[in-house]
C-alpha cells in the first residue's frame, strides 16, 4: 500500500511544481512563498480547529490530535529545515528551465539513502543499488544538457541553490522518518496530521516575519509581486502530496529511501509541462536524462517487492 501512494504522492507533486514555475514566471519570490505557506495553513486551520472543539473528525485520518511542547519542538525544526529547502528552491526554479529542476530534484533519494542507510539501518538489494546508480549517472549526463543551454552546473549560483533545496529536502525526508516510526523503531511516533499541520503554521509566521524584514521594505527596488491563481494550486497540490507522503511513511514497513525515490517520479509530470506548456529547450538530451531516472525508479520498484 505505501508503494501505492508513494507514486500518487509524486504524481500530486509533479502539478506543484509545474504550478509553482507558473506562478514565479517574472515574479518576486518570497510573496509568493508566503501565499504558498498561508493558503497551506488555511487547509489546516479548520481541521485543527474542529479536532480540539468538536468531534466530527474523531476516528477519521483528517483528525488532528491535540499536542504539547514536548512534540512542537520537533514540528518548528522539521519547519526550519522545510522552508530553508523551498527559498532556495524557489529562487532557482524561477531562474532555470523546469526540465532541469526536475531531473536534479529527481536525485535527491541519493542523499536520503545514505542518511537511511547510516541512521534506520536500512540495507537496500542489488536491484535497488542499481536504480540509484542510475540516478546518480542521470545528473551527470544532465549537467552536460545544460551546457548546451548555457547553464555550467560548477559556476551556475541557481544550480547551486537547487542542489542545496535538495539537499535540505533530503535532511527533511529522514527527518519525517524520525518523527513518524514508532518509538521501538528509532523514532518518536508522531501523529502525521499533527506534523503536516502545524508545520505549515510555523512555516506561514516565519514566512511572514521575512515579508516584513527583507522583502516590504526593499518591494520597490525588486521584482514586482503580481497575482497569479496559480499560486493557489501550490497549496492544493501540495498539500495533496504531503498529506499522501505522510500517510505512506506511517505505513508499517515503508522504507523511506524508496518513497523518497519513488516520490522523485514527479519529473516525469513537470518535465511534460516544462516541454509542452512552457516550451522549454533541449528537449531530445533531455529526455535521455529523465529515462533514466524513470529505469532508476523501476529497478527501485522491483527491488522493493
Amino acid at each position: 500500500m505505501w508503494l501505492a501512494l508513494a507514486f500518487l504522492s509524486a504524481a500530486l507533486l509533479g502539478f506543484y511544481d509545474a504550478f509553482k514555475k507558473e506562478a514565479l514566471s517574472g515574479n518576486a519570490v518570497l510573496p509568493v512563498l508566503f501565499l504558498n505557506t498561508l493558503f497551506c495553513s488555511l487547509i489546516f486551520i479548520p481541521l485543527i480547529v474542529a479536532s480540539s472543539h468538536t468531534g466530527l473528525l474523531d476516528g477519521t485520518m483528517f483528525h488532528v490530535p491535540s499536542a504539547g511542547w514536548e512534540v512542537h519542538k520537533y514540528i518548528i525544526l522539521k519547519s526550519c529545515i522545510v522552508l530553508a529547502s523551498w527559498v532556495f528552491g524557489y529562487f532557482g526554479m524561477k531562474h532555470l528551465p523546469l526540465t532541469i529542476v526536475g531531473p536534479i530534484n529527481a536525485t535527491r533519494p541519493v542523499m536520503v539513502l545514505v542518511g537511511a542507510f547510516l541512521i534506520f539501518g536500512e540495507r537496500l538489494n542489488l536491484w535497488q543499488w542499481i536504480g540509484v546508480l542510475l540516478a546518480v549517472a542521470s545528473f551527470l549526463m544532465l549537467s552536460r544538457s545544460g551546457k548546451k543551454e548555457g547553464i555550467d552546473f560548477k559556476t551556475n549560483g541557481w544550480i547551486w541553490m537547487i542542489v542545496a533545496a535538495a539537499a535540505l529536502g533530503a535532511v527533511s525526508g529522514l527527518y519525517d522518518k524520525y518523527l513518524m516510526a514508532p518509538a521501538g523503531k528509532g523514532g518518536i511516533g508522531l501523529d502525521q496530521m499533527v506534523v503536516q499541520s502545524w508545520y505549515n503554521i510555523y512555516q506561514c509566521a516565519m514566512m511572514g516575519a521575512m515579508m516584513l524584514l527583507i522583502w516590504w521594505p526593499t518591494r520597490r527596488r525588486t521584482t514586482p509581486f503580481h497575482w497569479h491563481w496559480s499560486i493557489v494550486f501550490i497549496s492544493i497540490f501540495l498539500s495533496a502530496a504531503d498529506f499522501v507522503y505522510f500517510y505512506a511513511l506511517s505505513v508499517p514497513g515503508a522504507l523511506i529511501s524508496v518513497v523518497s525515490m519513488i516520490r522523485r517520479g514527479s519529473v516525469v509530470v513537470s518535465f511534460l509541462f516544462g516541454a509542452v506548456a512552457f516550451h522549454e529547450k533541449n528537449l531530445k538530451a533531455k529526455i535521455v536524462d529523465l529515462a533514466l531516472v524513470l529505469l532508476g525508479m523501476v529497478f527501485l520498484y522491483i527491488g522493493s517487492n
